[in-house]
Formats: structure tokens, C-alpha cells, sequence
């Protein structure tokens, strides 16, 4: 495959420093750059508010939500791919429920391996969405275009009263004559 981009934006969302300081150590900076953190919900959405990232990867619970909902919203909202944490009792649970959404889901604790591999499918998963974002947008230029032309036609045919294929219209000649 062909990575023309190779390095992506993660926002790391988790009550526990730890966690942070863990993955700033376990992920590579030439791949994962800038790494930014967040220790709330709240905190979260305002860092989201001012740029995006190709990655959020959520430790649940948090201080002032567990989590689901931010990831729901993320996922709703913007293209970044979602990678969630949650303790092995709402594993089961939480899948069925999110994982038909989009977001990517793995039980604590996990091996630094799987951590890796969950974010590599995260990062082939946002290559191929930016890939049809780029087409979608190309489309749309091209239908933009269509549009201006079909104006500009319109505005031809108006102006030299011309018929669609661009042929003189017959001159109509109305005379209102009232009779009375």
C-alpha cells in the first residue's frame, strides 16, 4: 500500500498520566506525531474544537463521563479513528453496542503488541476514508462545474434567445389586440 501519509495526529484521552506518559514511550514519533493529551471529557471537546486528529484513543472510565459518549461524538462529528479501552466486564457489552459504529474496541489491560495493531488498522481504516474523502470532493468540484455551465448556457439561451442545442429560436411575434 502506498502511505503518502505517514505520520498521524492522536489525541489520548485518560484520567491516568500514566497512561500518556506509557504511550508517548510506545508510540513512534516519526508515525505518531503530534501526540496530544487530555485527561477529561470536557478537556477533550475543547482540544477537538480547536484542530483535528486522525486518531483518539479513549481510556475509560474518565473523571466526568466513562467515555462512550465521547467516543459516539467523535465519530459522528469527524473522521478520526476511534480506538476505546474499557475493563473486561464492559467488553462484551460495550462491543455489541459501538463496534457496529465505527469504534475500535480492546479490553484493559492490553499488551503493547495489540495496542500497535489496533492502531495500524486505525491508520489503514483513516487512509482509505481520506482516500473517498478526496474522491467525494472531486465529484463535488465536478458538479460545481456542471452547474456554472448549465448557468452559463441558460444565460446564452436567454440573452440570444436561442433554443438548448444553441439554434435560433422562430422570432414570435404577439400582437395583444383588445377587442371590444
Amino acid at each position: 500500500m502506498d502511505d503518502s501519509r505517514s505520520t498521524y495526529s492522536v489525541l489520548v484521552v485518560s484520567a491516568a498520566a500514566k497512561f500518556h506518559t506509557s504511550l508517548r514511550e510506545l508510540l513512534p514519533e516519526d508515525r505518531y506525531a503530534p501526540l496530544c493529551a487530555a485527561s477529561s471529557v470536557a478537556e477533550a471537546r475543547r482540544v477537538l474544537l480547536e484542530r483535528s486528529f486522525d486518531i483518539v484513543i479513549i481510556s475509560a472510565p474518565l473523571p466526568d463521563e466513562f467515555g462512550t459518549k465521547l467516543a459516539l461524538h467523535i465519530i459522528d462529528k469527524s473522521s478520526a479513528g476511534v480506538l476505546l479501552l474499557v475493563k473486561a466486564e464492559h467488553y462484551p457489552d460495550l462491543s455489541a453496542r459501538l463496534s457496529p459504529q465505527g469504534i475500535l474496541l480492546l479490553q484493559k489491560p492490553t499488551s503493547p503488541p495489540l495496542l500497535l495493531q489496533s492502531l495500524q488498522l486505525l491508520c489503514g481504516t483513516r487512509e482509505r476514508l481520506r482516500r473517498m474523502e478526496q474522491k467525494t470532493a472531486t465529484i463535488e468540484e465536478k458538479m460545481a462545474e456542471i452547474r456554472l455551465v448549465n448557468r452559463a448556457k441558460w444565460q446564452l439561451i436567454d440573452q440570444r434567445r436561442c433554443r438548448a442545442d444553441g439554434t435560433p429560436s422562430p422570432t414570435i411575434i404577439t400582437t395583444s389586440k383588445l377587442v371590444v
